[in-house]
């Protein structure tokens, strides 16, 4: 068997109603109103923050919350949203690779998933491929698959006018995106740590995105060939600091290290997000940021990526 390297595994139900526990309960565990003032984590690098108790909505902290900023590859968020909230969509739909996505990825000098042209990989494990290893071959795969029109050029401008799209359907007012991926080569692409979150609680609502974020690292076999793929995943948030459930890594010269994240403890989901953090801090600033949401220091030990993965 072929292994291909790189870095890839109901809507509300009952998570949906813990998401949105009665605000009663939520509030009188939630510390002091603390949105926007003096008190909260202390020592926060990032230019942007924000903290979101994902059942009350309600701010926790915030840094700079509605600064415009690049974000990087948690543009890929709205990407998987936007496919999984696509009326009737079908996640095993085989997809074929083209070489057009190989030649994106290298053109760029992009995240890849190290997509093989002529492998038919499914919707769901696209998904995978999009958010663990932070495959851009992914994405374009995805966005050519689910924009409308007459040749790529016409489907990813489309894909990418539904990200606008559902943004101002979520009332994102200060999000806007030029690109399926975050690759921002006019820089037409922003965002505001308070319009990630809101984002990332919308996606965490579905059941498929929540397997998905929550994968350390998963193998996946195309459809019709024997190869397998294995990815893992670029949030080392996961699995190092207890109850962290996802979300999505983002890296670029302009956007800096941004990280979404979210955990789940006691029955409460806290939403994060840091935008343009310092070299190695946005993983120390999530923990700071989850242990003031929890009230209680949670210790962080980062788990190392293998050398044949990258970071993102």
């Amino acid at each position: 068997m072929q292994r291909s390297g790189g870095a890839p595994a109901g809507k509300w139900s009952r998570w949906g109603a813990l998401l949105t526990a009665t605000a009663a309960t939520a509030l009188a565990a939630l510390p002091a109103p603390v949105a926007e003032a003096a008190h909260g984590p202390s020592g926060i690098a990032a230019k942007g923050a924000y903290l979101l108790d994902g059942g009350s909505n309600r701010a926790l902290w915030s840094k700079a919350p509605d600064v415009r900023r690049q974000m990087a590859s948690t543009t890929k968020i709205m990407t998987a949203v936007v496919v999984l909230d696509t009326p009737g969509v079908d996640l095993d739909r085989p997809v074929a690779v083209k070489q057009a996505y190989r030649d994106y990825v290298t053109r760029t000098e992009a995240s890849t998933a190290d997509l093989r042209t002529g492998d038919k990989l499914t919707v769901r494990q696209l998904l995978y491929a999009l958010m663990l290893p932070s495959g851009c071959d992914a994405a374009y795969a995805l966005a050519d698959s689910f924009g409308d029109g007459h040749g790529e050029a016409a489907r990813t401008k489309s894909f990418i006018g539904k990200m606008n799209r559902r943004a101002a359907q979520l009332g994102l007012r200060d999000t806007k995106y030029d690109s399926f991926d975050g690759i921002s080569s006019r820089g037409g692409s922003w965002t505001t740590p308070r319009d990630l979150a809101q984002l990332s609680r919308h996606a965490l609502r579905d059941r498929t995105f929540r397997q998905v974020i929550g994968a350390m690292s998963t193998q996946q076999k195309a459809t019709n060939v024997n190869r397998l793929y294995t990815w893992y995943n670029t949030n080392k948030l996961l699995g190092s600091y207890r109850d962290v459930i996802g979300v999505k890594t983002g890296t670029t010269s302009g956007a800096g290290p941004c990280l979404v994240f979210a955990a789940r403890r006691g029955g409460r989901t806290v939403i994060g997000v840091v935008l343009n953090d310092a070299f190695d801090r946005r993983y120390p600033d999530a923990a700071r940021m989850l242990d003031y949401a929890y009230g209680k220091h949670t210790p962080l030990k980062l788990r190392q990526l293998p050398e044949s993965s990258r970071e993102d």
